[in-house]
């Protein structure tokens, strides 16, 4: 007896996914199918009536268990998109996620008035927000840091995967580290830890048991990689120059504090599509 053909395979498994309530069933089977059956989705959508090859079934559900058990499509994929490029996954990186792009969009901004800048991302992980950055301004150069060697190594792969690695130079260490003390940059940007310490146990299980908790707790606070930023971050930054950070929810007035407290001038927040506070933006004039 011949086993299902791929249409029916890829559905039975998004039928399975919204018995589960999943949030996005269908796009997650699709994924997870294209990777099963090694399609693109014009060539999944051609090949709906072709008999599914068995080990591309087993492969299939293979997938889909790893799915029903929480673990994101990202994670299973090893591959995210984010600013339109693709970025690899590993276990010391963050997911790249939507609201970020806020934090490149605004950095552009800043970047087109200031030509040939040179840029210090803080905890890159992935790269993804340096790598978005320098894909979309020919002429910024930047430095990374981080303290996970295995980020590095996504980040190093992603930079070349997105042909900015000539412009990008990684370094391991935590924060300010690995940054001479004479080193200047005209805009740094980071996405930072900032879930309080005792609020990880109660995210959603796709972030608590996927996600690196290295990048995810801020402290008792949230705020503790803040306060790292705040104080060495002056005696990095051009004049003029420009801060950007990703905060999360509720921490925009304590953020701004803590940067007006440093010196730090015209600081602001900007609120995300959604209209929550999403980055702060200080200045050193």
């Amino acid at each position: 007896m011949s086993g299902p053909a791929i249409g029916a395979a890829w559905r039975a498994v998004r039928d399975r996914f919204r018995a589960a309530n999943l949030d996005t069933p269908e796009l997650d089977a699709r994924l997870l199918a294209l990777e099963a059956f090694g399609l693109d989705s014009l060539a999944l959508l051609g090949a709906e009536q072709q008999p599914a090859p068995p080990a591309a079934l087993e492969r299939l559900e293979s997938l889909a268990l790893r799915r029903l058990t929480g673990e994101p499509v990202a994670r299973i994929l090893g591959e995210k998109e984010f600013y339109g490029l693709p970025f690899r996954l590993n276990a010391a990186t963050l997911v790249p996620r939507p609201d970020t792009e806020l934090l490149v969009d605004l950095a552009l901004q800043w970047l087109a008035g200031h030509p040939s800048a040179r840029l210090l991302d803080l905890g890159t992980g992935s790269g993804a927000i340096p790598v978005a950055i320098l894909a979309n301004n020919p002429t910024v150069l930047a430095v990374a840091t981080d303290l996970a060697p295995l980020a590095l190594e996504a980040a190093a792969a992603n930079a070349r995967d997105n042909s900015v690695s000539g412009r990008l130079e990684l370094r391991q260490g935590s924060w300010f580290d690995p940054i001479g003390p004479d080193e200047r940059f005209d805009l740094i940007v980071s996405n930072p830890p900032y879930i309080e310490s005792a609020t990880i146990a109660g995210l959603a299980p796709d972030v608590r048991d996927f996600d690196p908790l290295l990048a995810l707790d801020g402290g008792p606070d949230g705020l503790g990689p803040y306060r790292v930023i705040a104080e060495s971050a002056g005696r990095h930054l051009r004049a003029p120059g420009a801060l950007m950070v990703e905060i999360g929810s509720g921490q925009g007035q304590a953020v701004v504090e803590l940067f007006e407290a440093k010196g730090f001038s015209k600081v602001r927040i900007e609120k995300d599509l959604a209209g929550l506070d999403r980055v702060v933006i200080a200045h050193q004039l």
